[in-house]
Parts: structure tokens; sequence; C-alpha cells
């Protein structure tokens, strides 16, 4: 589930410079679920909660998951969800745990049997690991570093006990973009949480974050955010990742892999617009990260996407968390 883009244009020298690094992405990258071909129906839609809000249209909820846009052989399993894919593997050597931040170590075994070694280079990084916990109360993505002989390594700390899910979204330089899961388990008393509710407004710190849009299942969406803070327009963000913002979708349930940047605009905010397509009906969480005044913010959302019988969105009920 992979979609980038965004070409920005900075305001003085260093956002010249900042914007010539910027313009080397597309105009806008619509997203959608990617994943292996030929497994037919293994994953199938997913059940809304009782009382979500509602983004209603046309279709049958499913959509084409090639990881190469719209269009794709239908039936495919959404990114995320293998931990083996084109002949590559994640391969996990140490184990996560709660309280101070520890090494986190792990390879990618390619079509050889050994550990890739060489990558490309996409979104100013050769890899993104986005660690989450299963009830998507939890969201990290971080960078690791590599070393000779293939293996990356990151501090990583989870805060809680439970089990959670690690994407590593990655190019190897000589094959396609791929994003491979695996599960993680976090030693202790584990409770899970409820999803968060379904909410147009989110805060982090003196930061509010509001989204404006709805996902309808099979269509290309348009999301709009926008930061303020302390109740005033944020006209300045920072480029993170070569984009003013960059966004994360899971589907609850399975968690299931999306991953977005905004589509071109001049403006540095304090509007972030995504273009998404999500594969089916049901729950998702948006993560979305910027940064501001030198540091860098998450904050997230939970939205639903279903269809109904209407021909047009319908009214989505917002509910704080």
């Amino acid at each position: 589930m992979e979609l980038w883009a965004g070409r920005r244009m900075l305001r003085g020298g260093a956002g010249m410079k900042a914007a010539g690094k910027l313009g080397s992405y597309g105009l806008v990258l619509v997203v959608v679920f990617g994943g292996a071909l030929g497994v037919g129906t293994m994953v199938g839609p997913v059940t809304p909660r009782e009382g979500a809000s509602v983004a209603a249209g046309e279709g049958d909820g499913h959509s084409d998951h090639s990881g190469h846009g719209v269009g794709g052989q239908s039936g495919a399993v959404p990114g995320g969800l293998q931990v083996s894919q084109d002949g590559y593997t994640l391969n996990p050597i140490s184990t996560i745990a709660t309280g101070a931040p520890a090494e986190f170590r792990f390879t990618v075994i390619g079509p050889d049997g050994t550990p890739v070694t060489a990558y490309q280079v996409e979104h100013d990084k050769k890899m993104h690991l986005v660690v989450a916990s299963r009830d998507l109360t939890s969201f990290q993505h971080v960078h690791p570093s590599m070393a000779p002989d293939g293996t990356w390594s990151v501090g990583l700390a989870v805060p809680k006990a439970g089990s959670y899910r690690a994407f590593a979204d990655f190019v190897p330089a000589e094959g396609e973009k791929l994003t491979l899961g695996v599960d993680l388990q976090a030693a202790g008393d584990y409770r899970p949480e409820p999803l968060p509710h379904v909410s147009r407004t989110a805060a982090v710190g003196d930061y509010t974050v509001n989204l404006a849009g709805d996902i309808v299942p099979g269509r290309a969406s348009k999301l709009v955010m926008t930061v303020s803070k302390d109740g005033e327009p944020v006209d300045d963000l920072e480029p993170y990742l070569g984009a003013y913002g960059h966004l994360v979708a899971l589907r609850a349930g399975d968690l299931a892999y999306l991953h977005v940047h905004p589509e071109e605009r001049d403006e540095a905010g304090p509007e972030v617009t995504f273009v998404a397509e999500a594969p089916s009906r049901g729950d998702y969480r948006l993560f979305l990260d910027f940064k501001h005044e030198g540091k860098l913010r998450t904050v997230g959302f939970t939205v639903t996407a279903v269809l109904s019988d209407g021909h047009a969105p319908s009214a989505t009920h917002d509910h704080t968390h």
C-alpha cells in the first residue's frame, strides 16, 4: 500500500534549496494498497464498527492492488500483510521491549538467500520502518542504519507490552518497491485498548490538525490536513522526507498498509493534501507526520470507509477522541 508525491517551493534561500530537493518528486502520487498477485481472495472486506462514521460510494468495496496504481489485477494481497514477496523476506534478528530504547536488528533476505545490501534511496532514505501496535494505539516511523553485511539496526522501545507489526518499506537495487510485514511481541501483561473513536480533529502539544474529506473504497479520495498552533494556521511547515507531510494508513483488523505523500503545492501549509485509495470498506487509522520549528510531530485519526446504496458520499458524523 504505497503512495508518494509532492514537489515543494520554500521561501528564502534555504527554502529554494529545499524546493530543489523536493522537485524530484512527481506531481500527485495516488496511493493504493500494493501486494503480490495471484493470492485470490485471501483478504476480504473488513466490516466497519457499529456506529462509526460513513463515507459512501459506488462499487463492491474492492479495488485493484497491483502495487502500481489503479488497474492492476484484482484480488492481490495488500501491502504489509506478507513477510515474504517476490523472493524477498523480512527477517527480524532481535526482539522489541518496553522501557529504554534497545537495538532492534533485522535483515532483508534476497532471492539468492543472502541479506540484501544494495537499496535505492526513496524519499531521502533507503529503509523506512514503521512499527504499530495491533490495537493501533501506538505508532512509530523510524529510519534504521545498515551495516556492510546488510543488517539494519535502530534504537527502539514500544510504550506497552503486547503484539506489534513491523513494516519494512524499501526498494531493492535490482527490484520493485516492497512493503513487507512481520509480527513482533513485547513481553509483559497485555491489555488491548479499543480503536480510538472516529474524529476529524487530532492534537499534539500546542498543535491541532483538522481532517477534511472521506475515504471511499475503490476511488481516489482527497484528504486535506490543516495544521494550526494555538489556534493560528501554520504556514511555514518544514520539509520531511521530501514533502511537507507524510501519511501512513493502516486498516484495522489486519493492518494492511498504505503509504502516502501529499500532492504538489507551493505553500508550506497550513493545508497538506493527500490522494489515497483504500481497497475495502472498514476502519483505518491515519498517522500524519509533520515538521515545524525543527521538531517532528505525529497525530492520529480514525476514519471509516463504507459503501451504501447511494451514489455520493453521505455526511460523516464526527466523534472527537
